[in-house]
């Protein structure tokens, strides 16, 4: 059950900027006195959002370099969504006491033909949150912890979560931009 006890600031309440959803959505939270509605100034500030202890920051992403680069918002070129929070929930959970942000994708998209931790990032591909602010990278198969590593260590993790059948590959890239040399 989720009753917003524990938070910090805002006890019980659940802070919110928007809401989109069904009307049955809507008329749960009409009046309803647990909902508080800021603006976007105030909810995605990330020293706002530091002041809950153990703030925990899951952000989903389309693909990670073996840098760390996250890109969330477009296919490339192609737009695919805003930026959203991303870069202010990331930093208000790093910022936060016991806080930990997450950036979680799938290994794979088209049915396990391409692998989203990749080499670079796509052509144009908008570049949401930097590798300096990414803590943990998560897909299912497993967590990689990147915060203050090196390209090598970096690139280590992230192909060890990659979807088995492309880490052959992504190692031969690692091993081509020199980021598995020890510096």
């Amino acid at each position: 059950m989720v009753n917003n006890e524990k938070k910090t600031i805002h006890p019980h309440k659940v802070i919110s900027g928007f809401v989109l959803g069904s009307k049955r959505l809507f008329d749960f939270i009409h009046n309803n006195s647990v909902f508080e509605f800021h603006p976007n100034s105030y909810t995605n500030d990330p020293f706002i959002i530091a002041q809950n202890h153990r703030m925990v920051a899951i952000n989903a992403a389309i693909e990670v370099d073996l840098t760390g680069q996250v890109c969330s918002d477009s296919l490339g070129t192609i737009p695919y969504s805003g930026i959203g929070g991303q870069v202010d929930f990331i930093r208000g959970a790093a910022r936060s006491k016991g806080g930990i942000p997450i950036i979680t994708l799938p290994a794979t998209a088209k049915n396990d033909t391409i692998s989203r931790i990749t080499p670079t990032l796509k052509p144009g591909a908008g570049v949401v949150t930097s590798r300096g602010d990414v803590h943990y990278v998560v897909t299912e198969f497993g967590a990689a912890y990147l915060h203050g590593k090196n390209l090598r260590q970096r690139a280590e993790a992230l192909i060890q979560i990659a979807h088995p059948s492309f880490r052959e590959e992504l190692l031969a890239a690692a091993r081509q931009f020199g980021y598995l040399e020890k510096r």
